[in-house]
Formats: C-alpha cells, sequence, structure tokens
C-alpha cells in the first residue's frame, strides 16, 4: 500500500533511529543507550503521543526528541497503531530502526534467533489493521560466544601429559580460535584453564593456570591484543563429565573461552 501523503510530498511521518542502542534485555552494558525518534508528525497532539509511548517503554532519560510538527497527511487512528508498534518487543532488537511513514511500517536491526525474528514483525503485524503494511528487515546476528563455541565446537585443545606444552593438534585449534577472536574486535575474553582430579588439587590448580597462559601467549603470537586475553586456572574444581571414567577425565581437562564484555 502507497504510504500517505501530503498535498505537496511524500514525508516520513515518524522514524524511529537507534543505531546501536536498542539491546537484549541481558545486553545491561549497553542497557543506558540513547533512542533517537526523528520525523514528521501532522500535530502537538502526535508528538506528545509518540514520546509518552517511547518514555513508558524505554524511561524518559533515554529518549533523544527530535521531533517535529509540520503539514502532512496522517492516516486515520495513526496514533493508535504507533503505540501498539512501540512496545517491549522492541527491546529484543539491537542496532535497531523502526520508520513509519504513513501505513508502510519498516523494522530494521538484529535479533538473537530466528523464532524472535519471527515473533516481532508477527506481533507487530497482529496489532495493525490490515491496510498496513510491515517490512519485516530484521537479521539473526549470532553472538560473539556463540561464534567462540561453534569454533572450538566441543573439541579438546590438548597439552603434552602433566605439561603446559601445547601438541600440535591443540596448536592447529588454536589457529582457528584466533581467526574467531580476531572477529571479536574489542571484545574481551577469559581463557579458563580445567583438569581432572588426578593429583593434588594445588597442582591441578597450577597446571590450569599455566596451560591457560599458554593458550593466551600462542593467540597473541597469531595477532590477539594481549589486553583483551585475561586467564584462570580452576583446576578440577569445574567437572563436565565424570572423572571415574578416561573418557570423562579427558573431557575435564579442557579449555574454556568466555566472553567477559
Amino acid at each position: 500500500m502507497n504510504p500517505t501523503t501530503s498535498p505537496l510530498n511524500r514525508l516520513v511521518l515518524c522514524a524511529i533511529v537507534a543505531a546501536a542502542s536498542w539491546v537484549p534485555p541481558v545486553a545491561l552494558a549497553d542497557a543506558a543507550a540513547p533512542i533517537v525518534v526523528s520525523g514528521t508528525v501532522g500535530d502537538e497532539a502526535s508528538r506528545a503521543a509518540v514520546l509518552a509511548r517511547l518514555r513508558a517503554v524505554y524511561g524518559a532519560d533515554r529518549i533523544v526528541d527530535q521531533l517535529v510538527v509540520g503539514r502532512v497527511s496522517m492516516p486515520a487512528n495513526w496514533n493508535d497503531h504507533v503505540a501498539k508498534l512501540i512496545g517491549p518487543d522492541l527491546k529484543l532488537i539491537s542496532r535497531g530502526q523502526l520508520q513509519v511513514d504513513g501505513t508502510n511500517v519498516s523494522l530494521r536491526g538484529d535479533v538473537a534467533s530466528e523464532s524472535q525474528r519471527t515473533q516481532v514483525a508477527s506481533d507487530i503485524a497482529l496489532a495493525l489493521d490490515p491496510g498496513y503494511t510491515v517490512n519485516n528487515g530484521l537479521r539473526v546476528a549470532a553472538s560473539e560466544q556463540g561464534m567462540l563455541d561453534a569454533a572450538l565446537a566441543n573439541r579438546i585443545i590438548e597439552f603434552e601429559s602433566g605439561q603446559a606444552t601445547l601438541t600440535d593438534s591443540g596448536k592447529a585449534i588454536l589457529d582457528q580460535m584466533s581467526v574467531a577472536l580476531l572477529r571479536l574486535k574489542d571484545k574481551r575474553v577469559e581463557v579458563i584453564g580445567h583438569t581432572d582430579n588426578a593429583g593434588s588439587r594445588a597442582g591441578n590448580l597450577s597446571l590450569s593456570q599455566a596451560r591457560a597462559e599458554a593458550v593466551k601467549a600462542y593467540v597473541v603470537g597469531r595477532g590477539i591484543k594481549a589486553d583483551m586475553i585475561g586467564v584462570s586456572g580452576e583446576g578440577p574444581d569445574r567437572p563436565v563429565a565424570d572423572n571415574r571414567t578416561p573418557e570423562g577425565r579427558a573431557r575435564n581437562r579442557r579449555i574454556e573461552f568466555k566472553v567477559v564484555q
């Protein structure tokens, strides 16, 4: 359906632009980023209604008001429909933009899963009259932690027995992990060493720390910034398998990569 126009030209009635500022609830570090609202509405009441709805959803302190009142033709019950568009589902979107041009709605940004992508667009479409058209430009963005987990693929980074010396197979895995770490750019990652429970706890704590340090040294040699990699050794304290079997002990002797910011 064609967007509503004024007698003179075609105008965007309300564009909510939030580049890098709509975030999922779990991304607490970005929760205070601003929500910028710009565009033209037909009267002061419409402008006040849009701002009130945004402040109710995001909080008054986050809204940057760039809305203006001008001579534009607005569809019937436009304020009610915009109120339905601005809801909690928008908080599932990061780096997002919602644009309303008459009865055309365009939604862009990143979500965490395909189910979220479908849910947000479907909920918006169901809330509007059939005369509205929704363009779903949302995309599924892989999380930083998901990228590292996929690169490691449950493989064990191996060391020489009882030592912090990487084997050739361990180095080969770290070559692949280094590529994934480079994609994270300035995200800080913790390298965590683990052991099985054979031997003393103190010895295992020391070995796990030394192995984590060896992994850091290797990936730094592959171009990763040293200050973006932290290390810790958990020893035998966090097993993921039964230490009573050889297979379980092998799984417990592992290196983890955890995105911490």
